[in-house]
């Protein structure tokens, strides 16, 4: 072999040499990045500590090279842009509700509003008067409060539309419940911890926790199977455990995705897989919606309280069961990058968030030059790179009632008020004084009188 044979061999062995190390590193940088993390199921409800401890840094560290590899998955699908959220009670919902309403306001969507309010209907199917009709009866996109319902729903969405809800663990709901309903009022219970007096035999108090709406003839009992009733499934069929299989069963198929609230991240990384959207659809703000303290908020069951629970609330636990079981089926499907995903949404949603806080701050304080500055968050495997503006942030910290006001607007949709359906926690009121339910919040004028501010 000659001489320039030879060198030309050794060339290209430098070469290959060279190129299985630089992406042997890449491959490495982005490994260290993004490590594999495994789910951990909370017991209690609260979140996990992995969730707590990641994303320190303003800006997550994450490559961006402009390479075929850096581009996310869901080039590939399309964005599904027909969805209904089904806004269930004291589960985190408002936090959740945020996302779809950014989503339908950012991609101009068709939203079935209710005529007046934020209420669509609870717990009866709307009339034709509850919600704004479009000329074609064509809607892209439900976000309100209502009991599920399939019959009614299917004749206003085609088929290919997703259902999505949120739920909670049965526990952390109850306390919820309690405190913000004032369901001690209903129960005449007074101790200082009605959840722990309650859970001592739930039985005791089955009387005193079914409410009567005797405007649509319906019970409801906001201590037993709340989260069924919203998602369809009747008071009655408390003790009928085939009934309940059944429904749920239903329900499973129904659904593309409910959402767990103490797994929001796992479940939020999973929607946006699942619908084909971007990962800055589905950021949220740090700072919960709609939270409150109470002094029985952190408190744990004993075995036995929660063995009355697990009876008492039986439906309920089938359906968290179900839907907890169906949502890490679903995660393991998605492969072992999942878990990479979940890790670099963890360090972009808190960088985004604490960027956002500071940016509204400063504008409250009026300081021009820092509140006009955005925040770039770089292309990773999952995400195209994006900004992060003033904009963004106002959707992302808006309450739902400030969303509602600028999809109306959009619209063109004046909000009726005489037409605001009564929520739930106003019509308990009425039935602890004794007075009759009410459909719509204008029908109880005049009559404010009972109800004093003991409530």
């Amino acid at each position: 072999m000659n001489t320039r044979a030879i060198f030309t061999v050794m060339l290209a062995i430098v070469v290959n040499g060279a190129a299985i190390y630089y992406y042997s590193q890449r491959e490495m940088t982005l490994q260290i990045e993004s490590p594999k993390l495994r789910p951990q199921i909370s017991q209690n409800g609260n979140q996990t500590s992995e969730e707590s401890s990641s994303g320190q840094h303003d800006h997550p560290h994450l490559k961006d090279d402009n390479r075929k590899e850096t581009v996310m998955s869901s080039k590939s699908c399309h964005p599904r842009r027909k969805f209904v959220f089904i806004k269930t009670h004291k589960t985190g919902s408002c936090t959740a509700v945020n996302i779809f309403q950014r989503y339908a306001i950012s991609h101009h969507l068709s939203v079935l509003m209710p005529t007046g309010g934020n209420l669509l209907a609870w717990p009866f199917p709307p009339a034709e008067e509850d919600y704004v009709h479009t000329p074609d009866e064509q809607y892209d996109v439900l976000l309100s409060h209502m009991v599920y319902n399939k019959t009614w729903l299917r004749t206003k969405f085609p088929a290919n539309t997703a259902y999505i809800s949120i739920i909670r663990n049965p526990s952390s709901h109850l306390r919820s419940a309690m405190n913000y309903y004032h369901l001690p009022k209903l129960l005449k219970i007074k101790s200082k911890n009605p959840v722990q007096t309650f859970l001592q035999d739930p039985w005791k108090y089955k009387d005193l926790s079914e409410a009567y709406f005797d405007f649509c003839n319906v019970t409801w009992d906001g201590t037993r199977n709340f989260l069924s009733f919203d998602l369809g499934y009747p008071t009655e069929g408390a003790e009928d455990k085939e009934r309940a299989r059944r429904y749920i069963s239903e329900l499973e198929a129904d659904f593309t995705l409910v959402l767990l609230l103490e797994h929001l991240d796992e479940s939020l990384v999973l929607l946006r897989r699942l619908m084909c959207w971007e990962v800055r659809d589905v950021l949220y703000d740090i700072e919960a919606k709609n939270n409150r303290t109470y002094p029985y908020k952190s408190y744990i069951p004993t075995a036995e309280e929660l063995a009355n629970l697990r009876r008492w609330k039986a439906v309920d636990y089938l359906l968290y069961d179900t839907f907890n079981a169906s949502l890490w089926r679903k995660i393991a499907a998605q492969g072992p990058d999942f878990y990479e995903e979940l890790h670099y949404f963890r360090e972009v949603r808190k960088s985004v968030s604490k960027f956002c806080h500071r940016m509204m701050e400063n504008r409250e304080r009026k300081n021009s030059r820092q509140h006009q500055q955005s925040l770039v968050i770089k292309a990773s495997k999952w995400s195209r790179q994006f900004e992060v503006d003033s904009m963004h942030c106002r959707g992302t910290i808006y309450g739902e009632s400030q969303h509602w006001k600028n999809i109306r607007e959009r619209a063109s949709v004046k909000d009726k008020k005489e037409w605001k359906v009564m929520k739930v926690a106003s019509n308990l009121r009425r039935i602890v004084h004794g007075l009759p339910t009410l459909k719509y919040k204008s029908q109880g004028r005049g009559i404010k009188g009972k109800m004093n501010s003991s409530w």
